[in-house]
């Protein structure tokens, strides 16, 4: 195994195997994205939709494969059963780490359908990645700040405009519409800005998920709340890549969405976006108080080794 080398050549080899992917899948994704626009017949246009989600699988399945060459990991999962690779679902987690993404992509990959995260419309520009993104149809939003609507009131609405466009695309394709609540990557610096009240946690903005519920409604199955913990400390993407993570922790949890919050108008009803806000909250409560046992757990288990 790639692990037993010292941790810097290993840190070099992940990266040269994650670049070789990064180059190969995305070309052939764009490729067939490319014939599906230039081809719009139907018959050819349902073959590409789903040619696309198998290379993603693949290039997701390829990641797994360096990840257990390079990675001497103890994993401590729960809630993978029960899933439906045919079903729609409304996915969320907290963010810590750029790791996040490929643990959620690791475990959930052809378990559920492929998951479409929901994008700063900056990423677009991302070289190789940002056009492999596009063609498969993330969601790129543009989210403007409150300083900037107040200057341009004519604005105001695009943001959910343009989330409901993108969110409508999966009506007819089973879809995992993944959402980061917390909208960026957890630090102390940022937790202590916000003023949190949570110890673990950002405070969850919960727009676009109350848009997507609204878009799509009954298809989804359910909303996986998902956490997930670093015991050792969260990892930078390049310890992560030296296979310095030791232990990671994930709870997928598989929850009802309440009837009456599918259909409301989050925007316009303030009743009703306090209603959802309540309900997110409450997740998110629930969530730090699981982290904070999950810390304590892993903390006495290192007790009891040592």
């Amino acid at each position: 195994m790639l692990n037993l080398l010292p941790s810097l050549l290993v840190g070099i080899i992940a990266t040269l195997l994650f670049a070789v992917n990064v180059l190969f899948w995305p070309v052939l994704v764009f490729f067939f994205s490319i014939l599906k626009i230039i081809l719009p017949f139907a018959p050819l246009r349902r073959l590409f939709d789903r040619i696309l989600p198998w290379l993603a699988e693949n290039w997701i399945s390829c990641n797994s494969a360096w990840m257990s060459l390079v990675q001497k990991t103890k994993w401590d999962v729960q809630g993978l059963d029960n899933l439906n690779y045919h079903g729609w679902y409304l996915v969320s987690s907290n963010h810590q780490s750029w790791v996040d993404i490929f643990v959620m992509q690791h475990l959930l990959n052809r378990r559920i359908p492929l998951m479409k995260f929901f994008l700063k419309r900056e990423l677009i520009w991302v070289p190789v990645m940002g056009l492999a993104w596009w063609a498969l149809d993330f969601p790129f939003l543009r989210r403007h700040s409150v300083e900037y609507l107040k200057k341009h009131p004519e604005q105001k609405g695009k943001d959910f405009a343009s989330t409901r466009k993108a969110c409508e695309k999966f009506a007819h394709t089973p879809t995992s519409v993944m959402n980061f609540l917390e909208g960026t990557r957890f630090s102390r610096a940022r937790h202590t800005r916000q003023q949190s009240p949570y110890q673990y946690l950002l405070k969850p903005k919960a727009g676009g998920i109350a848009l997507a519920l609204s878009v799509l409604g009954e298809k989804f199955h359910s909303l996986l709340n998902i956490t997930i913990v670093y015991p050792d400390g969260i990892p930078t993407f390049w310890e992560f890549l030296c296979g310095k993570v030791k232990r990671i922790t994930v709870r997928i949890a598989q929850v009802e969405l309440p009837q009456k919050l599918l259909h409301g108008d989050y925007e316009g009803d303030q009743s009703f976006r306090a209603e959802f806000q309540q309900w997110v909250q409450q997740l998110w409560q629930e969530k730090d108080i699981l982290i904070q046992e999950i810390l304590k757990d892993a903390g006495q288990m290192e007790k009891s080794i040592a």
